[in-house]
This record gives structure tokens, C-alpha cells and sequence, in this order.
């Protein structure tokens, strides 16, 4: 991996410069948290003005929407954007990060054709209906049902910690389409439209106020079988590239931005007198060689995914485990630098702190991570 940059690359960061420093100043302020109507207007509205300037699907196959960008260049923009304190893509993640990669790389043309554009100009929003309130871990013991009727699949089950569920327009759904084939082999992934008949959703309230998940419940719902990705019962490798898409690139630009808030609490620290503690600073130390390091194993995943036809591979597993770690470690040593205002309920660094317990169970817990790098990359026999 050459972690140098050539001239085209350094262009390419200037211009992307110039064009934040242009356009985020003339941003509308951001809604309240609360506000889902008005975050997703927000986050299609910024996704709509990276369309429009040729930034939408940066790295996506240009035959999918996308500039066909190589992941140096994927790389620049993620951390030109954070560092510029520009929108996260918000609502759009599970469309931008997810479900749209899975579709580029396994869904048919006319799937590409419908589902891609949409997503990459701001127009739909997509969550994920992938845990089941009794599967636990186990993805694969999912329960959902989906009973094949004529030219649709009438499905029957519900869903939990479902992304913007309440503002999706379109749910990444996995059901199980073969009761009696192994766990693994009876799974199809489906398309939902969130405006058919028989779908409840209800808000869940996180730890930190927030109400991004849901439950789903699903009663008699009826999806085409056109929007089943992938062949039937062949859910299961479906998922598994979703999945690598989920822990091998979705985090990118959160690791920019743990270093930036590295950075904050260094300043902080210099301010308020805890610099004087060498333990406080060898603590902060190793954070910053923590997030290099974590930096670099980015960049080798995403230039590994690359050469992989664009699909990320278990590398993502080893990123996801050790990040969901650090950053957890990244706001402990906040409190310590911060003493009582980290500790206010309505301080970002609270919320902040409360949402990084969660990075040990989204996107696969950190005990199934730490399966797959057993088996998959160490070649350790199953427990």
C-alpha cells in the first residue's frame, strides 16, 4: 500500500477545499435531534449538494451513479469533510454506506437503475431491518417469515434497532424464505418499501435521548419478489457483503473525527492545567498513535477492497473491534480531562460518551468480531 499522494490526489484535495469552504458557510442550522422530519430534510439537502457538485458516490462504479473514485480519493474526501466540520451523511448512512454498495456489487441492472440514483441524489432514505428482538447476536437465528404467493413474498414477523425506521423510505430486509433449510441457507434479502400496508413502526428511546432505532413490526406485508436482491435462500452471502461494507468502510470518517476530538482534549488539557499529569498525557499519547494506527488500517482495507472487486474483506472485522474499543477509551479520558462538565447531561461530551457504548454491539458485537478474525483470518477450529 503506497500511503503517498501524487499530484492528481493533492488537486483533488484543494479543489474539494475550496468548494467546503465555499458552500459550508451557507448552510441552514442544523434541527434538534428530536426533529426527524427536519434531520432528514437537512441530511437529503446536503447529500443533494454533493450531488450536485460531483461528490455523491465518490467511490461508487460509475456504471452504479458514482465517480468511480480510487480510494485514495474516497479517503481525502472523508477526511477533508470531517476536518472541514462538514454534515455527516445522517439519515442517508444506511442507503450511502449499506444497502447501496450491497446492491451495487449483487443487485441486477434494473435494481442498480431504480434504487441507486435515488439515494445518491438525496431523494430516498433507507434503514436496516436486520436484528430480531429474540435472535440476540445470531443474526442467522432470524424469524421473520416470508411466504412466496404469486409474484410477491407476504411476510410476517418485526424487526429491532431498525436505523430511521420512522423516516426510511426503504428497509434492507432479511427474512427467511426456507423454514427447513440450515439457519444460514434459508435467508433472502428483500427491498421493503416502508409505505406498504401492515407496517407499525415503533420509536425506541436510546441511553443518550435519542430516538434513531425502532422496532418493526410486519403484519401480512407484501414486497415483490423483483426486490429480492440476490437468488432466493441466498440471503445469507447477501448479508455477509453488507456486512463487510458495515465494518470494513462505514466508520472511515468516525476515525477522523475521534482524532480531531484527540486533538480538542489535548487543547483542553493544556488550558485547564491536566497537561502537568505525564500520566494524562501518556494516556492521550497512545490514543493518538491508537487512531494512526487505526487511520492506517483504513486506509489498507479500503485499498484491499479495491483490489477485491469493491467489497471489503474480513480486515474490516479487526478495524471494527479495535475501534469500538477505542473510542470507548477516547471519551473515558475525556472525563478525566474534562472532571465534572463531562459528566453534564446536556453536554455533547455526555452524549458523545453514551453513544461510543454502543459501537461494542452495532454492526456485529464485539464478541462475533472476534469469531471471525478467529476463524477467518487465524484459522482457529470453531468453538
Amino acid at each position: 500500500m503506497d500511503l503517498s499522494y501524487t499530484p492528481e490526489e493533492e488537486e483533488f484535495r484543494a479543489r474539494l477545499r475550496e468548494w467546503l469552504a465555499k458552500v459550508l458557510p451557507g448552510l441552514p442550522p442544523k434541527p434538534s435531534p428530536d426533529d426527524w422530519p427536519g434531520r432528514r430534510a437537512y441530511d437529503l439537502g446536503w447529500q443533494r449538494m454533493l450531488y450536485d457538485a460531483g461528490y455523491a458516490g465518490l467511490h461508487w462504479p460509475a456504471d452504479a451513479g458514482g465517480r468511480g473514485a480510487t480510494p485514495t480519493q474516497h479517503l481525502i474526501f472523508l477526511e477533508e469533510t470531517e476536518k472541514a466540520g462538514a454534515p455527516y451523511v445522517g439519515a442517508n448512512f444506511v442507503g450511502l454506506l449499506h444497502a447501496g454498495p450491497t446492491i451495487a456489487a449483487e443487485g441486477s441492472a434494473g435494481q442498480r437503475a431504480r434504487w441507486l440514483p435515488p439515494v445518491l441524489r438525496g431523494e430516498e432514505v433507507w434503514c436496516q431491518g436486520f436484528s430480531e428482538p429474540d435472535a440476540g447476536s445470531d443474526l442467522a437465528a432470524l424469524r421473520t417469515r416470508a411466504r412466496r404467493d404469486g409474484d410477491d413474498y407476504v411476510v410476517n414477523g418485526s424487526k429491532i434497532w431498525t436505523s430511521h425506521a420512522e423516516v426510511a423510505d426503504w428497509c434492507e430486509l432479511l427474512v427467511r424464505t426456507d423454514a427447513k433449510a440450515p439457519k444460514h441457507r434459508g435467508i433472502s434479502w428483500l427491498a421493503m418499501p416502508m409505505d406498504a400496508p401492515g407496517i407499525t413502526v415503533r420509536p425506541l428511546r436510546t441511553l443518550a435521548g435519542s430516538t434513531e432505532f425502532a422496532e418493526v413490526f410486519l403484519d401480512d406485508v407484501r414486497v415483490p419478489v423483483a426486490n429480492r436482491v440476490g437468488e432466493e435462500n441466498d440471503g445469507w452471502r447477501v448479508t455477509m457483503v453488507t456486512l463487510s461494507f458495515e465494518r470494513g468502510t462505514a466508520f472511515v470518517g468516525e476515525v477522523v473525527a475521534c482524532r480531531r476530538v484527540l486533538g480538542e482534549l489535548a487543547r483542553e488539557a493544556r488550558k485547564n492545567g491536566r497537561w502537568d499529569d505525564a500520566v494524562l498525557r501518556r494516556r492521550l499519547g497512545r490514543l493518538n498513535a491508537e487512531f494512526r494506527a487505526l487511520w492506517r488500517l483504513t486506509q489498507w482495507n479500503v485499498s484491499e477492497s479495491e483490489r477485491s472487486g469493491g467489497v471489503p474483506g474480513v480486515g474490516g472485522s479487526v478495524f471494527k473491534l479495535r475501534y469500538s474499543r477505542a473510542r470507548q477509551d477516547l471519551y473515558d479520558a475525556a472525563a478525566d480531562v474534562l472532571g465534572p462538565e463531562a459528566l453534564d447531561l446536556d453536554s455533547r461530551w455526555t452524549l458523545d460518551r453514551l453513544s461510543s457504548l454502543s459501537y461494542t454491539i452495532a454492526a456485529g458485537t464485539s464478541q462475533i468480531q472476534r469469531n471471525i478474525v478467529a476463524e477467518r483470518i487465524l484459522g482457529l477450529p470453531k468453538g
